[in-house]
């Protein structure tokens, strides 16, 4: 990355760190993954019940796999679940862990997280249930406002998630959001904090990399 260009994104962080800790978010920047791996398993305590949302950024990280090696009992539904009732009985289940991790949609400047879900397990369990949420994000995921984290979501995420996960929808034939009605449609619950929520502990962790989609 050119000089310039590492000092413009160094602004853009400043002030969505800044705008985080306004809104009443804990909030920290680490350069790379693994420091992003690191300063998440620091927050985990042993013991820990700890649920996951669909996230590849914490694939990505390595922390999924790194938890596979701590004392902790991880709720992973859509990957330890098997039938539907099973991963649904998971879902439940995650909702009182002891610690939530997750990837977000879009942030923005402001300090706001904007996330779209088929089911809301995901966007539930960041607000309500598990005492503890962290959330993972990569600068990539910056954006100036609301307005820009919803074109994001439908331009850019919808349509590559629905590809991803093998959905029927028009979206994965054309590559363009159709706002459609499709039973395989993934963009059902829409969900921003624009506050941190008031009964729970919220981490966000921001990468200096791209990460997820």
């Amino acid at each position: 990355m050119e000089q310039w260009q590492q000092w413009f994104q160094g602004k853009q962080v400043e002030r969505t760190i800044n705008a985080l800790k306004k809104n009443n978010f804990e909030a920290v920047f680490v350069p790379d993954s693994k420091s992003a791996c690191e300063e998440a398993m620091k927050q985990i305590p042993d013991g820990a019940t700890v649920g996951v949302g669909g996230s590849i950024t914490l694939t990505q990280i390595g922390l999924l796999d790194g938890l596979g090696n701590r004392n902790v009992r991880l709720i992973w539904p859509f990957r330890q679940g098997k039938t539907p009732e099973e991963i649904l009985d998971l879902i439940r289940k995650s909702f009182s862990a002891d610690v939530f991790l997750s990837g977000t949609n879009a942030l923005t400047e402001d300090g706001k997280l904007f996330n779209v879900d088929a089911t809301g397990n995901r966007v539930g369990a960041m607000f309500i249930g598990p005492k503890k949420t962290i959330i993972v994000c990569g600068v990539n995921k910056i954006v100036k406002d609301m307005e820009a984290a919803e074109k994001r979501v439908r331009e850019w995420v919808a349509p590559q998630n629905a590809k991803r996960l093998g959905k029927k929808t028009p979206c994965v034939e054309t590559g363009v959001c159709a706002d459609c009605s499709s039973p395989d449609r993934i963009c059902n619950i829409y969900v921003t904090l624009a506050k941190k929520p008031s009964r729970n502990e919220m981490t966000v962790i921001l990468v200096g990399e791209s990460l997820g989609i």
